[in-house]
């Protein structure tokens, strides 16, 4: 049984449910939706709880004596598994398999792990513990999204908060939702009960924002140009090795020109019908579909293969083979799949 994570209190008041499984991959979310189960199972008698950390050489049988003795504390128990890979091995798929089966009244369970991809949810064992589950995904805040969550944080500390001033939270702490709600408490102190502006923000929190290669390249596909500038430089600044945002660029528009191509020889059909099917067969996930469909928009196949060169001549940078600062070479290329063909350098890196 799928849960939305918005309405996991509901969920908890009805009383059916006795095992959750928590995957996501965002800390704060994930943290936030076991906290609620662990109080919402507590308020149902379950105040005793063993808490398993399944890594590399876990005895698995432990989690089965677990469930089969009886709480030293408390008439109820709550197992709670965390998985930091996501993926329990055969040994233990069949024991969490075994442990959901044979789950007596007394005891409650929570299993937590890594975004569950499709490859995940069609194991066996899986399949097993969500048929009985509450299954709560927590998907991460994008970046339009987080001013609105970053509103609502706000709301709940009592502050409230100018535009400018989210916008400015936002780009400090995009990617980083414990550093927001830290901020959030920090201001909370300072400001007492008057808005919160802009100059808070750029006076008090840190830019403790965290980007990532593939948030990097879905900006670009949304023609963010600001955002690219941004992203660009705060990977540099972590260390990111840029060979490996080369590799991750190669292979995305790799993938949009082999749709460009299919798109282009289904152009007699219909383009609305057409458009689905090829991208349905190239994997593109629905919620991408805007962003590959405003790219392959902005770029023809010419303009696509041009960008693989200037890979090449960043991946050859690198190497010493060429002249150059290859960070520069980098962002002229995320700039130009963002669609800027001549830009200036101010602000760039």
């Amino acid at each position: 049984m799928k849960v939305y994570a918005n309405q996991l209190v509901e969920t908890l008041k009805q009383k059916s449910l006795r095992i959750f499984v928590v995957s996501g991959d965002e800390p704060l979310l994930v943290q936030e939706s076991c906290d609620l189960v662990r109080r919402g199972l507590k308020a149902q008698g379950f105040v005793e709880r063993d808490l398993f950390y399944a890594e590399s050489g876990f005895d698995w049988s432990g989690l089965l004596y677990s469930s089969n003795s009886m709480s030293l504390f408390a008439e109820k128990k709550l197992i709670e598994v965390r998985l930091p890979t996501g993926k329990p091995g055969d040994a233990g798929g069949k024991v969490l398999t075994e442990l959901v089966s044979s789950l007596s009244e007394d005891n409650a369970l929570l299993l937590v792990l890594p975004r569950a991809d499709q490859s995940t949810q069609r194991t066996k064992w899986f399949k097993s513990v969500e048929a009985a589950a509450g299954f709560v995904q927590v998907w991460p805040i994008e970046a339009k999204e987080l001013p609105r969550w970053l509103e609502n944080r706000f709301r709940q500390a009592g502050l409230k908060v100018t535009r400018d001033a989210l916008r400015a939270m936002a780009q400090r702490t995009e990617g980083n939702l414990l550093a927001s709600v830290q901020e959030i408490e920090r201001l909370k102190l300072i400001v007492g009960e008057r808005e919160v502006n802009v100059d808070d923000v750029s006076a008090g929190v840190a830019d403790s924002a965290r980007y990532d290669v593939f948030k990097l390249i879905d900006a670009g596909l949304a023609g963010d140009i600001n955002r690219c500038v941004r992203m660009t430089t705060g990977l540099k600044a972590e260390g990111v090795e840029p060979l490996f945002i080369v590799n991750m660029l190669v292979r995305e528009i790799r993938s949009i020109e082999s749709i460009k191509t299919a798109i282009n020889q289904n152009q007699n059909q219909n383009r609305g019908a057409g458009q689905r099917e090829v991208f349905k067969k190239a994997r593109v996930w629905d919620k991408r579909v805007p962003l590959v469909t405003k790219c392959l928009d902005r770029h023809d196949s010419r303009s696509l293969q041009e960008m693989l060169l200037q890979l090449g001549s960043v991946d050859r940078t690198v190497k010493g083979l060429e002249s150059g600062d290859p960070w520069r070479k980098l962002q002229d290329v995320v700039f130009r799949l963002a669609g800027l063909k001549q830009f200036s350098r101010v602000g760039a890196l």
